[in-house]
């Protein structure tokens, strides 16, 4: 049966339109324009880029670079009553007539007015704006900000010149007038040892710094009241001090100052702090200044007590000694008046090992004979220092010292310590050496170090 056509073309118009063409006639979707209206629309941006900017725009730019400046005006007066301006806004060479341009002018003419944009010119500096720029970066040659230690030394100095100026002062006025301190700086320093007395961590008071660094740091020390300092305070102090300080200016401060601390925290709490425990492995960093500041006078002082000596040497245990002031401090410690807490310094010093100059080894040996002919009981710590020499150094004494070392044990052994110590003797027969004290380079450089002792 053939199909019905007119129903057909019926139904074909009652159709309705397609999603996408009501859509775009609605604008819900935008159409996307064809390859030949985008190229149209491209060619034509390109041919309005090749001309001029227009005389509005032209009018808005000049406009907005006249108030910036009219900002700048306001914000920094011009010196001798005359305006700042740019050289923005001079007109030169038709620049001024912006305004009057219309857009049928060519390239060409634009061209010739600017030139090529290859050419670059000089740029000079106004004098008003390299004076703005050197305000907010100064330069490096200024002077240096003076320190409070600079001001304090400058204000002695005049001080002083101002006392030699007088001639009616004596020498004894003068020197009365010179240790006088400004009540500024005993103000402050009286403050800074309070602080000390409770300081735990953190950093110290740049004030406190610069007492290094002083003439009289000494004077000025003790407004700090030291003997109140807690024990971080004195670590600090110590650290700080041996580091910066000589070794005679080390000496003074180990003597007046941390010598009485550590003594009266171990009679006090009979146990010395570990802050001021570490201050003693601070302060061996110069062990010439601890042993003459330290060491030496707590021996000689002849109230040591064995528990001192015990910490004490538990520190010379721990660090590094060099070689010359350890046999130095052992040399000097022999010649000392003997006492109970000199010999476990002399044993821990022979315990290092060290190879230890024939002048220090004559020393010790003459230490321990000198008590032969003694009629006093010598005590164990004695003893156990000579076994400990006798381990360590048999091999390093002459036959003569060693008989006279034998003698010594026949008089003054004692029952346990006696057989081990002919023991060590014996053995180091093989090795001894001939002669008493031959010349060598070490005993030279010992010389050295005792004449500074």
């Amino acid at each position: 049966m053939p199909k019905d056509t007119a129903k057909s073309q019926t139904n074909r118009q009652a159709r309705h339109n397609p999603l996408y063409e009501d859509l775009t006639v609605s604008k819900t979707v935008s159409s996307k324009p064809t390859r030949e209206k985008r190229r149209a629309s491209k060619d034509a941006r390109k041919s309005s880029d090749e001309g001029f900017v227009d005389s509005m725009l032209s009018r808005k730019i000049l406009q907005l670079a006249k108030e910036q400046q009219d900002e700048l005006e306001e914000e920094k007066p011009s010196q001798n009553g005359k305006s700042v301006v740019d050289n923005f806004l001079i007109p030169h060479q038709g620049v001024g007539e912006w305004e009057d341009e219309s857009d049928d002018e060519d390239g060409d003419q634009y061209q010739d007015e600017y030139g090529d944009d290859d050419v670059v010119e000089e740029v000079r500096v106004n004098e008003e704006d390299e004076e703005l720029f050197n305000k907010f970066l100064p330069s490096t040659s200024e002077r240096p900000a003076v320190s409070l230690a600079d001001k304090i030394l400058e204000k002695i100095a005049q001080h002083e010149s101002s006392l030699q100026a007088k001639g009616g002062q004596t020498g004894m006025d003068i020197d009365e007038e010179r240790a006088e301190l400004p009540p500024k700086v005993i103000e402050v320093y009286t403050k800074i040892g309070v602080l000390l007395s409770r300081y735990k961590s953190g950093k110290l008071p740049k004030p406190f710094k610069i007492i290094p660094s002083l003439r009289n740091w000494e004077e000025i020390l003790f407004l700090t009241r030291p003997d109140e300092w807690s024990p971080h305070a004195c670590y600090e102090a110590t650290k700080m001090f041996a580091s910066n300080l000589n070794a005679a200016q080390t000496q003074r401060f180990l003597n007046l100052i941390l010598l009485d601390r550590v003594r009266d925290d171990i009679y006090e709490h009979k146990k010395l702090n570990v802050h001021l425990y570490k201050a003693l492995k601070k302060a061996l960093y110069k062990p010439a200044a601890f042993n003459k500041g330290f060491l030496f006078p707590l021996c000689s002082s002849g109230t040591c007590t064995l528990r001192e000596a015990q910490i004490v040497g538990s520190v010379l245990t721990r660090v590094s000694i060099p070689v010359l002031h350890s046999a130095a401090a052992l040399q000097r410690l022999c010649e000392m008046d003997y006492a109970g807490p000199t010999s476990i310094f002399i044993r821990v010093l022979l315990e290092k090992k060290y190879a230890l100059p024939y002048k220090a080894v004559d020393a010790v040996v003459f230490h321990f004979i000198r008590f032969a002919n003694s009629d006093e009981t010598m005590p164990l710590l004695w003893h156990q220092s000579l076994l400990s020499f006798a381990t360590r150094y048999k091999n390093d004494i002459t036959e003569d010292q060693r008989k006279a070392l034998f003698e010594l044990v026949r008089k003054k052994g004692h029952p346990a310590v006696a057989p081990q110590i002919v023991a060590e003797l014996e053995e180091g027969r093989k090795g001894g050496r001939e002669e008493m004290m031959p010349p060598g380079d070490g005993d030279g450089l010992m010389d050295d170090v005792m004449d500074d002792i």
